[in-house]
């Protein structure tokens, strides 16, 4: 099923265009890690005002975190970057360098300023922004948290004055993303500071209970909203591993929240994740992957970090453009009885530029032994190149590509591609007239097999995918050997590695 999300296309594409045009009071544009731990002149740009880091452990996701906090003052570099002593002198001539929108200091324009670390210690320019950062403790449970142990007592009590029902913005942001209702829910202040504070709950029945009976996701959601809301406008929010402590749906409707309020209150947001599902929500330009001390901008699949930084079962990798682009070199490789399944993964990188540079990445590591190959669409803009492992499918536009080649033949198939659709193999006679009506009529080509499987009666999209694409392997091997050829000389190579004897 295709991913619908409650944020239109629309609204996307005006935060993209309201960034574009910087018209922000206060925004962070980019941020270049000139040297900071293994980073070394590493650009990013947040050309979306929510910005998602994804990556493997260590591949350097909460260093962005801190560089982009330490653009402003009121957060302490240590928050980050803390120095022990003499083991820790990797920091020295740490550099930061930002590209900034702030309306006070500069009305008309962009600017640039630096944060560095000399002579044990940092040197920043007294930028003023509100800055939040939400860390992984956040989903500590209550009772594990030395502050509230003062709460868990019989006779624990606080006089009216401090408790407080939840705002009703924070009721429904919650309500949305947890799909339960809070609005009888209330914060105690424990402390007359409020810096130690306690929820509670109350059930349709009216029976009340404390913080220390919630889950720790529902425990750390309703407090982020509580703190996002009371922020003033343009604030800058830093979450890591936005999907701690809640299940995928939540973490989803988590991140159009965040895109919500980016819109209504002029903030921005930067998240780490290990999640697919928090990417669901956002478009390419907001999705950065940090690995190995790299940074590349692109949707990507969280799972093929697996390949990307080789902790992966099988001998060899493909990398290609997207879904589509997965299924038909999956079929290519299909066609071919002497591959086995379970020694090449294929992995689709949403767009062109990701996957030829993940797949130059994955090549350059050397701790990976495994190699890779990089296929591209017919119509990419990047450069084919057999010394780089690029190949390039064959026609432009793909869809279109396979369902004119398709139907070029279809006197020849109609029966085969018929059984494979699903139907009757008397239906072949009516199958011809039906792609012929669709090619005419259609308007956009990525939609050529879903409207096949609408008029076939719904037949899921991905049986028409798969029916097309074999019938176009079965009928064009020329072109299939073209592709095949590079993979099972990537799979012969690997093999000779391993059947070549010992040097002495």
């Amino acid at each position: 099923m295709t991913f619908q999300s409650e944020i239109r296309p629309s609204e996307i594409n005006q935060l993209i265009e309201k960034v574009a045009k910087r018209n922000y009071n206060k925004y962070l544009l980019g941020i270049k890690l000139a040297k900071v731990r293994g980073f070394d002149n590493k650009e990013i740009t947040f050309d979306f005002p929510v910005t998602a880091l994804i990556g493997p452990n260590g591949g350097g996701k909460t260093t962005v975190l801190g560089a982009a906090a330490c653009a402003y003052i009121n957060v302490k570099p240590s928050r980050f970057f803390a120095k022990s002593g003499k083991y820790d002198n990797s920091m020295q001539n740490w550099n930061i360098e930002y590209t900034l929108v702030d309306k006070k200091l500069h009305p008309k324009g962009v600017f640039n300023r630096t944060s560095s670390f000399r002579n044990l210690r940092w040197a920043r320019e007294k930028l003023e922004r509100e800055v939040a950062i939400f860390g992984v403790s956040r989903t500590v449970p209550v009772n594990e948290r030395g502050e509230m142990r003062q709460c868990a007592s019989a006779n624990f009590s606080r006089p009216a004055k401090n408790v407080s029902v939840i705002a009703t913005e924070v009721a429904k942001a919650a309500e949305k993303i947890l799909g339960k209702d809070v609005t009888a829910y209330s914060k105690i202040r424990v402390n007359e500071n409020g810096k130690v504070t306690m929820l509670t709950g109350r059930t349709s029945a009216s029976i009340q209970f404390s913080e220390f009976h919630f889950g720790a996701g529902e425990s750390s959601i309703i407090r982020m909203l509580m703190e996002i809301e009371s922020l003033p406008d343009g604030s800058l929010i830093l979450i890591e591993e936005i999907e701690n402590g809640l299940h995928p749906i939540a973490t989803i409707r988590m991140v159009e929240y965040l895109i919500e309020v980016a819109d209504r209150k002029k903030a921005q947001v930067i998240f780490t994740t290990h999640s697919n599902d928090a990417l669901m929500p956002l478009p390419p330009v907001a999705i950065w992957s940090a690995i190995n001390n790299d940074l590349t901008r692109g949707k990507l699949d969280v799972k093929s970090l697996r390949a990307i930084t080789g902790q992966i079962d099988a001998e060899n990798v493909v990398f290609v453009e997207d879904s589509f682009a997965k299924m038909w070199v999956q079929a290519i490789i299909a066609s071919d009885e002497s591959i086995h399944h379970d020694e090449i993964e294929i992995h689709g990188m949403e767009g062109d530029g990701t996957a030829v540079s993940m797949n130059k990445s994955h090549n350059a590591n050397p701790s990976i032994k495994t190699k890779s190959i990089c296929v591209i669409d017919g119509d990419s803009e990047q450069s084919e190149s057999i010394k780089n492992l690029v190949y390039r499918l064959p026609g432009q536009a793909p869809e279109s590509y396979v369902y004119d080649k398709v139907t070029d033949v279809i006197d020849e198939v109609a029966g085969m591609l018929t059984v494979a659709l699903h139907k009757p193999f008397e239906f072949h006679g009516k199958l011809k007239g039906l792609l012929e009506t669709i090619r005419k009529t259609n308007r956009d080509e990525h939609l050529l097999f879903s409207q096949v499987g609408k008029e076939l009666g719904f037949v899921s999209e991905d049986v028409v995918k798969s029916a097309f694409l074999s019938t176009w392997v079965n009928k064009y091997p020329d072109d299939v050997a073209l592709i095949l050829n590079p993979i099972k000389s990537l799979i012969k190579s690997k093999k000779q590695d391993i059947m070549s004897p010992l040097p002495k």
